[in-house]
């Protein structure tokens, strides 16, 4: 941090929060000619998901991928090797090792980009003005005339059950369990719960998935959803749906877990050894100040925008603090945007071509509507669909399970959304996200040549199934 007396100084544009809004928020704002400065209360910079979220938990991801592929798919490949074990105080020094680099690393950004980079926990006192209180209680104030709110979400909690984050644990405890456990209860069959669940099922952990709703991933397309659940079963997570928590209490051996069935209201007991909730996040607006500058939520505890702008003109907000997916990168979208904006540009987001990924085995990938959306604003549409068994580079990877669906309007062919399941989904759906972003129809990602055999070519394949064209199907 810069050693300065910051009271003196004006600043054209603070960022409050360091994730990845905030940092990227700043280092476009800086690169823009603004003179910038970044608060975060975190030591590390990356917020939440460098810390404690997307990146700690795709590293775990992949070494659990390896883990069970050795275990359970090297024979049938005719590679022997001796059966492999755990050793889980390395295996979370390299996923600690991936963070710390990547954290780091902003730092390092945002002295390039000559970014003031402030410690501390940030208050509004006026429009221009915030309150700084450092790790040992000092406080100072800066001001500035331009506000970016960037402070990111928390873990939404269970009422009555209390996270002590070794027995029974949100996502950040789950990244750090010292062993694996026998048995974890998952509490929420969203996309952090089932990741989480497939890393320690992989290791060996019995998964059970309690989920209030009918069915998992709620937001998700059903067909992608009901296929997506009979993969996880056949991977051994075991789910009970509609199905409500009613209690969870330590005990000597770990935790007991009582449940209650939606229909009927049978009551069950479940004893376990690690119990992960997992329902969901909420937004970080408590001890910002807003009342001292008039700014409200909403019920959800959301700050809403017009334009990324909040009800104070100079005052933006952008991320999980605000309306919208609780995306990443999403959140830099808004960061780029809300930074061109106070630079006097045209800073634009276009929400109807925001990716979403789950990084299971196989991937989930979505973007765009799903087949229920459009049936609710009464939208024609076509739907073609193929079939991972019949693509080359996947039958010859293993990796066959899954499918392509493709939505285009009944009318202009343009693409409406997609849904992908399997092996890399989440790197397969840009094709479709940037002929979406250009206005492209299923007939333009038809006519395109795919390399061959890659697993894009599933892409193409359903592109032309929107006309009833694939060839190999």
């Amino acid at each position: 941090m810069t050693q300065q007396n910051f009271a003196k100084l004006d600043f054209d544009l603070v960022v409050i929060g360091a994730g990845p809004g905030g940092y990227v928020a700043a280092i476009r704002a800086a690169q823009l000619g603004l003179k910038t400065a970044c608060v975060e209360k975190r030591k590390a910079l990356g917020g939440t998901c460098l810390n404690v979220g997307c990146i700690p938990s795709k590293a775990l991801l992949e070494i659990s991928h390896k883990f069970h592929d050795a275990d359970h798919q090297f024979e049938k490949l005719g590679i022997t090797v001796s059966k492999p074990k755990i050793d889980v105080k390395k295996l979370l020094a390299n996923k600690n090792e991936i963070v710390t680099g990547l954290t780091s690393g902003i730092a390092g950004l945002f002295k390039k980009n000559k970014v003031t980079q402030i410690e501390g926990a940030a208050k509004f006192l006026d429009k221009n003005t915030i309150e700084i209180t450092k790790a040992d209680g000092s406080k100072e104030k800066i001001s500035a005339k331009n506000f970016i709110i960037a402070t990111g979400s928390e873990v939404t909690k269970l009422p009555g059950v209390e996270i002590d984050e070794k027995v029974i644990v949100s996502s950040t405890g789950a990244l750090d369990l010292e062993s694996v456990p026998q048995k974890m209860i998952v509490i929420g069959a969203g996309v952090i719960g089932l990741e989480l669940g497939s890393v320690w099922g992989r290791f060996g952990a019995e998964i059970e998935v309690i989920e209030f709703l009918d069915k998992i991933t709620p937001a998700m397309d059903n067909e992608v959803s009901r296929n997506f659940q009979r993969i996880l079963e056949k991977q051994g997570f075991k789910f009970r749906l509609s199905t409500k928590v009613v209690s969870v209490k330590k005990d000597k051996k770990g935790a007991i877990v009582e449940i209650e069935s939606v229909a009927d209201g049978k009551r069950e007991t479940l004893s376990v050894d690690v119990v992960l909730v997992a329902i969901g996040r909420r937004p970080n607006t408590e001890n910002l100040g807003l009342e001292n500058v008039g700014i409200k939520t909403n019920q959800r505890g959301f700050i809403e925008n017009d334009h990324l702008r909040t009800s104070v003109e100079n005052i933006f907000v952008i991320g999980d603090v605000t309306t919208g997916a609780m995306l990443a990168h999403k959140a830099e979208d808004e960061g780029v945007a809300a930074a061109e904006i106070i630079a006097g540009q045209k800073g634009h987001v276009n929400y109807d071509v925001i990716p979403n990924v789950i990084y299971t085995y196989p991937e989930i990938a979505s973007v765009g509507k799903t087949e229920e959306e459009l049936k609710a604003a009464g939208i024609a549409y076509k739907t073609g669909k193929f079939s991972m068994m019949a693509n080359s580079r996947a039958r010859a990877t293993g990796d066959d399970q899954g499918f392509v669906k493709i939505l285009a309007d009944a009318k202009t062919d343009r693409i409406l959304g997609a849904h992908i399941i399997g092996r890399e989904a989440g790197n397969t759906i840009h094709e479709v996200v940037v002929a979406m972003e250009f206005g492209g129809s299923a007939e333009d990602i038809a006519r395109t040549c795919h390399a061959h055999p890659t697993y894009n070519e599933a892409v193409k394949e359903a592109a032309m199934a929107v006309d009833k064209r694939q060839i190999h199907s």
